[in-house]
């Protein structure tokens, strides 16, 4: 089965972080993954999104015009990409940056992640609460190979090991009380 995603929001909110990591995990668990990233015009602060494909047979593209899911991290993105969603798809919203709510029918979910990785000291790893919840939408990834994959990603910064896997904890919580 192939799942497509973008993932979307401003350079440096951590999106290319997110899609690699997927994409990787994915790789270790010998499924096929395409990561496709898109950059605007500066790294942070500007546009970013990458798309992610993962099959369990070969892809044929790493380009698509219609996503299964979406993760949008801010409103700007949202705007563009809400029509890409193909239907029956799923997105997940960074509430604490997207103010606009998919239409009736499609199901969403909204994660204040700023806040969630404020209270846990950082906001920095706000990006590590979206990727828990997407982890615990898909449903197709084991959360202790995702955690170490940015173990690998986070390599020579270990003081950051603890918050970061608090964050992919606290991600999944956010989805499991939605």
């Amino acid at each position: 089965m192939e799942k497509s995603l973008l993932i979307a929001g401003f350079g440096g909110q951590g999106v290319m972080l997110i899609g690699k990591t997927l994409c990787l995990t994915a790789n270790d668990n010998g499924m096929n993954a395409t990561f496709f990233p898109a950059y605007g015009t500066a790294q942070r602060g500007g546009t970013a999104n990458c798309t992610c494909i993962i099959s369990d047979e070969e892809i044929g593209s790493p380009v698509c015009e219609t996503f299964d899911n979406l993760i949008v991290m801010n409103e700007p993105s949202y705007q563009k990409f809400a029509p890409t969603l193909k239907e029956g798809g799923e997105i997940i919203l960074n509430s604490s940056m997207v103010t606009s709510r998919p239409a009736d029918g499609v199901k969403y979910y909204a994660i204040d992640s700023i806040k969630i990785a404020n209270d846990l000291g950082n906001t920095k790893v706000a990006n590590m609460v979206i990727l828990g919840a997407y982890i615990a939408v898909a449903g197709n990834l084991d959360v202790d190979q995702v955690k170490e994959q940015v173990k690998h990603a986070l390599h020579g910064k270990e003081a950051l090991f603890d918050i970061n896997m608090k964050a992919i904890d606290a991600g999944i919580a956010a989805v499991k009380s939605a």
